[in-house]
Formats: structure tokens, sequence, C-alpha cells
């Protein structure tokens, strides 16, 4: 169940937040190829990265995020697109599940749900037991090379 090949582009106009997906999902294996913090920022984008899928936020300035999936799947019809919201917005997410969204995550986050939503939204099966296990094990995998990584820092210093 290894896929260290995914591309994600994450849209969100809170530098905090892109910044908080990249930490979770760097360590899960995925490639961040692009960040868009705006609707017409994340079309560009898409167009010249095609990611294997995009993390969209909803409400931004300018277009927002059920805009941009709306012209994305128009002009794409196979992006993969996992909405991210707060609480309170479900009538938002319905619309973006309508506009062809294929998933959504609720803030504040939680690393094994935002990992679920873009595996189902790659059509990829996901066993939650399989999942925690694969989390903390790429988990240990980025610690030991970061350490690795510093020692190295270390001798070449010395």
């Amino acid at each position: 169940m290894s896929y260290d090949a995914s591309s994600v582009m994450i849209v969100d106009d809170s530098p905090i937040t892109v910044r908080k997906l990249s930490m979770m999902l760097e360590p899960l294996g995925y490639r961040i190829v692009a960040t868009a913090a705006s609707g017409k920022a994340a079309i560009a984008a898409y167009r010249s990265q095609r990611p294997d899928v995009v993390t969209m936020d909803i409400t931004m300035p300018g277009m927002d995020g059920i805009e941009a999936t709306r012209q994305i799947m128009t002009e794409f019809p196979d992006a993969r697109i996992v909405m991210v919201t707060s609480h309170g917005q479900e009538k938002m997410v319905l619309e973006a599940l309508k506009a062809g969204a294929r998933g959504y995550v609720i803030k504040p986050f939680q690393e094994h749900k935002i990992y679920e939503a873009i595996e189902k939204a790659c059509k990829r099966v996901v066993v939650p037991e399989k999942l925690l296990a694969e989390i903390e094990q790429r988990k240990a995998q980025a610690a030991q090379q970061k350490a690795e990584q510093q020692a190295e820092q270390g001798a070449a210093q010395a």
C-alpha cells in the first residue's frame, strides 16, 4: 500500500494551514508540487502541475474553492479534489461535492483523516488499522532520516 509518488497541490489562503498540511503529508510520502492561495491561482497551478490530488479550501477571497473546483473539473474531469472546510459549512461541502470534489476533511485536521480522504479520492482502499500502522511507520522513517541528516551535518562540521 505504498503510493510514494502521489503529488499534491494545497490550495488555502492561510499560510499556516498550507504549512500544517505540508508537514502532515510529506512524511506520509506525498510530494507537495504546488500551493495556491486563491481559486484563480489554483486553476493556473493545476494546469501547469497536474497533481494527483488537490486539497482545496472552500472559503477564500476572490474565487472560492467551490467555483475553482467547478472550473478545474470542467477542464480536467479526472481531477481528484478533496475539500478542506471548517465546522458549520456542510451546505458548502454539498455544493463542492456537486461541483465534482471527491471528499472533504474538517478542520482542525487529524493526520489519518487527511490521508484517508486523499486515498479515497484516488480510489485506493483504506483499512483503518493498516492506515494507522503505516502513518506511524512513515513518521518513524522520516524521523530517522532527519536524525541521520543531522548526524551527517554534525560530522561534516567537526
